[in-house]
């Protein structure tokens, strides 16, 4: 069934009972539906500013995974990854503001960064792989539309969706350990403490202040403590860097000095760089299987976000309808093409949104606020160049440990639960891949449910994407049997 969108009417809370919106308004307050939602201007501004403030480290972490240690280096550069980011979250920010009109801002979604980065352009170009970007989102657009998106997902078990959001935050946080030095491949195990059992440089000891403080500021409940944190690690990396004799080449991407002026020219190098097919040697199946996980990366969030943020926002009623709905889901899903476009990987609602609706924000007016803060970054990106990876990575840490939250809505006592969400969780990180270990949580709970009697529960698309990761498991052995190459 398709979301409808409820159109926003005046509340006792919002306008007092039996009044009426105010007569001579701005067309700011028409076209936005502030007095309407019990807002004003001035609380919208604010609230913008807020989200912003609290979601801006994504310019940072973003290039960071983007610019992995698979991908074409001399097509790739940190100044364009940043531009591309800033560019997709500022579009469809205000593309929500303006269209969806609710208080939600988008950027780039780590998840699905993380698969583009380790699973997608290993396996291909990068304009082949923003070109499956693209693809991902007019899919889950299609879904949005046909009503599939909410039939789906209330077809997956919700344990393993807590499962999935679980998994993709320690496959976050090792990506942050590992890009930091902290972890690295051990000689004589398969990972280690620093190179050889110990830590080793200046650069790894500020990734683990910087994390410490932010795990600090985020106790005593610190508004944007993550930002707070990366500023504050910057700031001593390039103090410590200029007092101490510290080899450039110990930071992984390179010494924290600014390289000319703060201010300069947005680098549109990646834009456009979309390429659709010349897939031939990565096969039909493992195209598929990226789409899908694409898809799933990118899904599962949004939704409950949207719903959530809205909520709290006291836009949407019991049975989560809230004005522009339909639209905000449709927005969401354009950001995969959007971000596929810029080259700065899918874009997804952020619930940082939350920390504006906190300031009073209750329209689009704030997410315009939010992406016109993003615009002007694309002006700043030698500002921004001059944070160390080391101070970025303790950000993805704390991002994992964040979505490892989801852990106490398990019923860790049933086993029908809780072994394909202990599967799902640990093979993400341990396979460095997302797709393993949502194959695994879905073999797993089908075949325990059918093993305990219960096959009727798992239901009839649960059953299917069984099917469809027995053959991903298999297809190896198939291929070979079948004497395929």
């Amino acid at each position: 069934m398709t979301q409808q969108s409820v159109e926003p009417k005046t509340s006792p809370e919002e306008a007092g009972p039996g009044s009426r919106v105010p007569a001579g308004r701005s067309w700011l307050d028409r076209y936005f539906h502030i007095s309407e939602r019990g807002s004003t201007v001035a609380r919208e501004l604010r609230g913008g500013v807020t989200t912003f403030m609290a979601m801006a480290y994504i310019l940072l972490l973003n290039p960071l995974i983007l610019g992995g240690p698979d991908v074409d280096k001399n097509l790739l550069s940190q100044p364009g990854l940043i531009t591309a980011t800033a560019l997709a979250a500022a579009a469809t920010t205000l593309l929500m503001g303006f269209v969806g009109k609710v208080p939600l801002a988008l950027a780039a979604g780590l998840s699905v960064s993380g698969v583009l980065a380790s699973q997608v352009a290993p396996n291909m170009t990068w304009p082949q792989a923003m070109g499956m970007c693209v693809i991902y989102g007019v899919v889950i657009c299609l879904l949005v539309v046909t009503g599939l998106r909410e039939m789906i997902m209330n077809a997956i078990p919700l344990a393993l969706k807590h499962g999935i959001t679980m998994g993709i935050g320690l496959f976050i946080a090792l990506i942050g350990l590992y890009k930091a030095g902290f972890v690295h491949q051990g000689k004589a195990t398969p990972v280690s403490l620093g190179p050889a059992g110990e830590l080793a440089g200046w650069p790894v000891l500020i990734f683990c202040v910087t994390l410490l403080l932010i795990f600090m500021l985020q106790a005593r409940n610190i508004p944007g403590a993550i930002l707070i944190g990366i500023v504050v690690g910057t700031v001593v990396a390039v103090v410590l860097n200029a007092v101490a004799d510290i080899d450039p080449k110990a930071w992984s991407s390179g010494p924290p000095e600014l390289a000319g002026g703060a201010v300069s020219a947005p680098d549109f190098s990646l834009f456009g760089n979309v390429e659709f097919g010349g897939w031939g040697d990565v096969g039909v199946m493992t195209v598929g299987m990226i789409v899908f996980t694409l898809v799933l990366a990118g899904f599962f969030d949004a939704m409950a976000t949207i719903i959530g943020v809205g909520t709290e926002a006291k836009l949407a009623d019991d049975k989560g309808r809230m004005p522009g709905l339909s639209k905000a889901l449709f927005i969401d899903g354009a950001g995969g093409v959007i971000g596929g476009v810029a080259s700065g990987s899918g874009q997804t609602v952020f619930v940082e949104s939350a920390t504006g609706v906190g300031e009073g924000a209750r329209t689009g007016l704030a997410s315009v606020v939010t992406g016109l803060f993003f615009a002007a970054c694309l002006f700043f990106t030698p500002l921004t160049a001059i944070v160390p990876t080391e101070v970025a990575s303790a950000a993805l840490v704390v991002i994992g440990a964040m979505m490892m939250q989801n852990a106490r809505h398990v019923d860790w006592g049933d086993r029908s639960v809780a072994i394909p969400v202990f599967l799902t969780v640990v093979l993400m990180p341990f396979t460095y891949t997302i797709t393993t270990g949502v194959a695994a949580g879905v073999i797993s709970y089908s075949a325990i449910k059918l093993a305990q009697g219960r096959a009727r529960e798992v239901g009839a698309f649960m059953w299917g994407l069984t099917v469809i990761f027995i053959v991903f498991f298999a297809l190896n052995p198939i291929e070979s049997w079948l004497g395929v190459h």
